[in-house]
């Protein structure tokens, strides 16, 4: 069977870690599977949908490298909820009901008070011609509730294992709303059928829905697509994430320079069995793809972590690979200063400062006049080279008589204005003798 599953994000917010997570193993299953991966957005809900969101969830999966075989939207595709709809209200599994909201809550509220699981009574399935018509004389509108057989739907989920749901523990679901409008169920299901889903991997969250939504399939002639449902990311302290809530989208870790593979490298191995470690491409996360390897262990999402991998990406990578980007952003970067510097990185933009170090112009801090000014006459003649730092602080070390920090604290302070950083024995022979000069005497350089 071909393989084809797809992420449906609603277009109301911003993505957030979760979901990214959930979006990078449908395509991981998808790429190791040969199959294909279907970016489709659930907008139906037209107040709420909005076109920024959908340009930035494109810009999210791009910049995580999680490209699509082919891109969905359900508000073009309303004719197929109307034909599935009217195709359920003729076999009879989709039925009118009329309460309203204050109503349903009232018969919740009675249930719940004789210790009664608060299922709907199914009323409106017993509604006669003329109780209908009076309903719809004051103005009421029904909306559809999809007719469940009670009875016990099993499945093999690809991660909780045997699963069942008994289907009389469950209210007849709402499909279509009292204003006309689809609620996800139905849509989704017709999506999934339509464009032949073969795995839906998506939340734990969801895992009571696969029940209604497998009997669903059954009414529309279609055989159910296998399900992998993974336990629900939290914070580091256990709390949900969601867009509601304002957790950190994908736009924040990306400008606070979060590297995508450092974030594909985490997302993937949260909650599995395999080690976290710094992969630099999707392809080495698509070879170790196991969707076994994930347990119903909760997985949380440490932002610690994410930075540790962060800074170890940037370690590893060659320059080739961040030249395009460093251009992107407007920094003079060459091979020999990313050699120098990239050891030190936590973030790409950090560069930024490291070439202005070397080209400056640099404000130096001097701590002790005479000392500094005292190292720029001991100044080698050029060419420098990676040699050139140990030949003028043992020069500096026998005139002075320092050693130590005293020796090597300030002398950086001058020469680069920070505390900490590079060796200077890299990034020494960059800055040059000129400028060198010019910081140890206290000039701007």
């Amino acid at each position: 069977m071909s393989v084809l599953v797809r992420f449906a994000p609603s277009p109301t917010g911003f993505l957030h870690v979760g979901n990214a997570r959930v979006a990078l193993i449908n395509w991981l299953f998808a790429k190791a599977h040969g199959g294909y991966f279907l970016l489709r957005f659930d907008d139906t809900d037209l107040e709420r949908s909005k076109q920024e969101y959908v340009d930035a969830i494109v810009r999210d999966l791009s910049w995580l490298g999680l490209d699509w075989d082919k891109k969905a939207y359900q508000s073009q595709r309303l004719a197929a909820y109307d034909a599935a709809a009217e195709k359920l209200k003729a076999e009879g599994r989709l039925y009118p009901c009329y309460e309203t909201p204050e109503e349903l809550e009232y018969k919740r509220k009675r249930l719940l008070s004789r210790k009664l699981p608060p299922v709907y009574d199914r009323a409106g399935l017993h509604l006669s011609d003329d109780q209908r018509a009076a309903f719809e004389a004051e103005g009421r509108k029904p909306h559809w509730r999809f007719k469940l057989e009670h009875r016990t739907v099993e499945w093999d989920d690809l991660v909780r294992g045997n699963s069942h749901v008994d289907c009389a523990s469950l209210s007849d679901p709402v499909l279509i709303r009292g204003d006309g409008s689809f609620l996800y169920t139905l849509p989704s299901v017709v999506d999934d059928v339509d464009f032949g889903v073969s795995h839906i991997i998506r939340g734990e969250d969801h895992v009571t829905n696969s029940a209604p939504q497998i009997q669903l399939f059954e009414a529309l002639g279609a055989p159910a697509p296998r399900f992998a449902h993974l336990p629900l990311m939290t914070d580091i302290t256990g709390a949900g994430l969601s867009k509601r809530l304002g957790s950190q989208s994908l736009q924040d870790w990306r400008d606070q320079g979060i590297e995508a593979m450092a974030m594909n490298s985490l997302l993937a191995k949260l909650g599995t069995s395999d080690a976290i470690e710094v992969r630099t491409s999707l392809e080495q996360l698509e070879d170790e793809f196991d969707i076994g390897h994930f347990s119903r262990a909760t997985p949380k999402f440490d932002p610690a972590e994410l930075g540790h991998l962060n800074a170890r990406l940037l370690h590893a990578l060659p320059f080739e690979m961040v030249t395009p980007r460093l251009e992107a952003m407007g920094v003079n970067a060459s091979p020999a200063l990313w050699t120098a510097v990239h050891g030190n990185l936590s973030s790409l933009a950090e560069l930024r400062d490291w070439a202005q170090v070397v080209d400056g112009p640099v404000v130096p801090v001097i701590e002790d006049p005479a000392f500094t000014a005292a190292a720029a006459d001991l100044l080698p003649p050029e060419p420098w080279d990676d040699t050139t730092w140990t030949t003028l602080t043992n020069a500096v070390k026998a005139a002075t008589g320092r050693k130590g920090k005293a020796l090597f604290h300030p002398l950086r302070l001058a020469l680069t204005a920070r505390e900490n950083g590079p060796e200077l024995k890299n990034l020494l022979p960059l800055v040059g003798r000129d400028k060198a000069a010019k910081r140890l005497r206290g000039e701007t350089a």
